[in-house]
């Protein structure tokens, strides 16, 4: 369909002059500014509320048929969406690049630099909220009925600069311009209730008196799949108090005492992932995940009710997905809706929210499975608390049933001690309170079943599975690499862009000398975009002739990015060593944000940027290494580093990453990866071929064995020269001479407590990095291994991800791919 079937002839587009008139009208009417006197965000809005337009009518007619066909909806609930920008996602989703192109030089504006001035929603962190993102993308271009909901986060995490090398974390005001893709709706609030006490009634029902109620407020944004036939909606919730101010305290002059309570209630929506080191971060860390749950849960109940009379059939006619354990309160906050709002029995409520619930797990950590002190959770849900205890009998009954032998400590929700301190765990509580439980790839799935959920795999048998993680081509490949997608249209055509594993037909070009150096021009282009960018944000001048060597994602030990910059160090040296060597030339790109209280992490950013300063200055090394930290990742940032990338750093310890996306963002941009065998890894080295990727380090299975057995990393370090010398360098000040022992806690970690075996994995990293150099020394073979990245990865698309989701988990019907080659062609 083209972008005017579900138009009205008012606001059909035949053109660029169409187009025109329809912006300006924005510009003027809604926007309430004069052409003349407008500035860029000025024509942004503009841009965008002519694009939100095209979507209404569709979005209308989406809701409409899932109405009049009493289609199964899902309802995706994330505590992240990291949607990034939109309007350009938008624009190419409708069809209409041309005529906005056009009717920009009409208006005499740059289509870019509009593009450029949106500001990106600051909904997520990392790879969780990214995916969550995608996967809205999919369920629209796919035709399911869908709602993504989460916070509408005023700040977000937070805005990364950086202060002598130091990260600094400032508010994200991304809302300070608005955000011109959202439909507020004021009608739709729903009470968030906290703390208090629960008693009986007359009736001997339990009654939960809350000390405490916060209003969710909803804002609606329209998302859009290709060529915009189905439209789905993210529903943000902002928390707004029951009572603004106290007018009582404002008369007597206590104005702060006025307006605590609103302060306290706001509090909510303000901020992604407030720190939890202290009693009140974790306090509102809780808070944040019921008060988007619940209301959620409202929300979709209403729904339901407003069609259908029997809440027994909501399992038929809903799916509810919680993405990881931020919304685990999920199955105890649907039982206390169904118990104590609508009259269901115990028994009943907990079928009905098994069958309905399914649970994504992203980690292998039992630190990040969350667990809550039972005071603290007592005090804030003191219902819940209840309904989990409920819960938690049934589930014993049942685990002793199965496992005669099986020590129900492990097993249980509410933990009562063994040395760990008592509390409420969320991770068991997703397992139980669901029907299907999901890892994000086939090592992950596997890797649940023997470590944090084996003893409940136990007792359910059958109910993990693997859904491997997937990008939206649309975003990935189509609208954030023009070149490249330009290339791949011109030659395969366009039915990769919807179907992404159509993308294979281009492997046999692998061995098109013609196409090799229009694929590497491609490249080119993109790194040079990148290149200058980097010289402007940062002053440093880099070659896009270098090997862009990419490491992009959210800091953390698993993750290693002290190991790259640890080869980094060895490299800098052997070429110092050696300078009249023919050494492969590289720009070590890095970007990422450390957790506000992740002091290792923050430590970490202070070790690159001090070795930067360093070797970026070192007239002996030259061109031959750079290395650039790139502050403030987020999307926008990604898009334009991905398509510049020659190497993917997938470097983590084995066993600890769930899956990862950027390893398969990358790999379809033609980038080669070098990584571990850990998460994804796997299955995109089984696709693109031992040949085609550099796999070096520990199995998660030696891994497993060495925490079991022991490791010594002193004998480690002691034994190798080079590792040596990297960890006397960074421990004697060589780097921080103005601070000698700044990094002696780096130091001190790797050689007593190397909890994630940088210091045993450095020698194949190392060994990996130089086959790394001479592959790259060959040019025509380099690009080869890179165009048969591209062409094989296209299984790794999160249209295929949810047809898995919706076959496997969801019990929702979709269309083949081939309907949508066939709608290409």
């Amino acid at each position: 369909m083209d972008a005017n079937s579900f138009a009205p002839p008012s606001r059909r587009i035949s053109g660029a002059e169409d187009m025109r008139r329809l912006i300006v009208d924005k510009l003027v009417y809604s926007v309430g500014k004069d052409p003349e006197h407008s500035v860029r965000q000025d024509w942004s809005a503009a841009l965008i509320l002519a694009m939100r337009d095209q979507l209404v009518d569709r979005w209308m007619a989406s809701t409409r048929k899932a109405y009049e066909q009493d289609q199964k909806r899902v309802y995706y609930l994330s505590m992240e969406f990291l949607i990034g920008r939109l309007l350009r996602d938008t624009v190419i989703n409708l069809g209409l690049e041309e005529p906005v192109r056009e009717a920009l030089t009409m208006l005499g504006r740059d289509y870019e630099e509009i593009l450029r001035s949106e500001p990106d929603a600051a909904l997520g962190n990392g790879g969780l909220g990214r995916l969550a993102a995608c996967f809205l993308d999919s369920m629209s271009t796919l035709g399911i009925p869908a709602h993504g909901y989460g916070i509408r986060y005023e700040n977000g995490l937070f805005r990364q600069s950086l202060d002598d090398g130091w990260q600094a974390e400032e508010p994200e005001d991304w809302l300070n311009t608005g955000h011109n893709w959202e439909f507020e709706r004021p009608e739709v609030v729903y009470q968030i209730p906290f703390g208090g006490s629960v008693g009986e009634d007359a009736s001997g029902k339990r009654v939960w008196q809350a000390s405490e109620v916060i209003l969710a407020s909803a804002f609606d944004t329209p998302i859009a799949g290709w060529r915009g036939n189905h439209v789905n909606t993210l529903r943000l919730w902002a928390a707004r108090p029951a009572k603004r101010i106290d007018l009582a305290s404002f008369n007597r002059g206590d104005y702060m005492s006025a307006m605590a309570s609103a302060v306290r209630a706001e509090t909510i929506s303000r901020v992604l992932y407030p720190d939890d080191t202290t009693d009140e971060g974790k306090n509102l860390r809780l808070r944040q995940e019921f008060f988007f749950t619940s209301a959620s849960l409202q929300d979709l109940l209403r729904r339901f009710l407003s069609t259908h009379k029997d809440l027994r059939q909501l399992p038929e006619k809903m799916a509810i997905q919680l993405n990881d354990t931020h919304p685990a309160i999920a199955v105890a906050e649907l039982m206390r809706l169904l118990v104590d709002t609508h009259g269901i029995g115990m028994d009943a409520a907990y079928q009905i929210t098994r069958n309905t619930l399914s649970y994504t797990n992203h980690t292998l950590m039992p630190e990040a499975l969350e667990r809550w002190s039972l005071t603290l959770f007592g005090a804030v849900l003191p219902r819940h608390l209840e309904i989990i205890r409920w819960i938690d009998e049934q589930h014993l009954r049942t685990a002793a049933a199965a496992q005669r032998s099986l020590d129900l400590e492990r097993v249980r929700i509410v933990d009562h001690g063994n040395g760990n301190g008592h509390g409420v765990r969320m991770g068991h509580l997703a397992f139980v309170g669901s029907h299907r439980v999901n890892g994000v790839s086939a090592l992950h799935a596997d890797l649940m079943k023997q470590t944090v959920f084996k003893d409940l795999d136990a007792v359910y048998p059958g109910r993990i599975l693997g859904v491997t993680n997937g990008v939206t081509p649309r975003r990935w490949l189509h609208s954030c690499n023009k070149p490249l997608s330009s290339l791949l249209i011109e030659t395969i055509g366009e039915a990769w862009v919807a179907d992404l594993e159509a993308i294979d037909a281009v492997e046999p070009f692998a061995d098109d000398a013609g196409f090799r150096e229009r694929f590497r021009a491609a490249k080119r282009e993109n790194k040079e975009k990148l290149a200058a960018e980097i010289q402007q944000r940062l002053g440093l001048k880099v070659s896009p002739d270098v090997m862009f060597d990419v490491q992009i994602k959210r800091m953390h030990e698993y993750k290693r990015q002290l190991l790259n910059i640890m080869e980094a160090i060895a490299y800098y040296f052997a070429i110092r060593a050696e300078p009249e060597k023919d050494w492969t030339p590289r720009l070590k790109i890095f970007a990422g944000k450390a957790a506000p209280g992740y002091q290792m992490a923050k430590l970490i950013i202070k070790l690159i940027n001090d070795v930067a300063r360093a070797v970026n200055s070192d007239a002996v090394v030259g061109d031959r290494l750079k290395i650039a930290f790139i502050p403030n990742y987020n999307v926008s940032l990604a898009e334009r580093i991905i398509p510049a990338a020659d190497l993917s750093e997938q470097i983590s310890t084995a066993g600890m990453e769930a899956s990862g996306t950027g390893n398969m963002k990358l790999a379809l941009n033609g980038a080669l990866t070098i990584g571990t065998l850990d998460g994804a890894n796997v299955e995109i080295c089984e696709r693109v071929g031992e040949d085609n990727i550099h796999i070096f380090g520990l199995t998660a299975e030696e891994v497993a064995n060495y925490r079991l057995s022991g490791y010594d990393s002193r004998a480690v370090i002691e034994s190798h020269p080079v590792l040596k010398s990297v960890l006397d360098a960074i421990g004697s000040g060589v780097f921080s001479p103005e601070e000698p022992g700044r990094f002696r806690a780096i130091v001190d970690r790797l050689t007593y407590d190397d909890y994630f075996f940088v210091a045993a994995d450095f020698a194949a990293y190392l060994d990996t990095q130089r086959q790394v150099d001479a592959a790259f020394a060959d040019e025509e073979e380099w690009s080869r291994r890179a165009i048969l990245n591209t062409a094989r990865v296209g299984w790794f698309s999160a249209d295929r991800a949810i047809r898995d989701y919706a076959r496997e988990i969801w019990g929702v019907d979709t269309p083949p791919p081939s309907a949508f080659a066939e709608a290409a062609e």
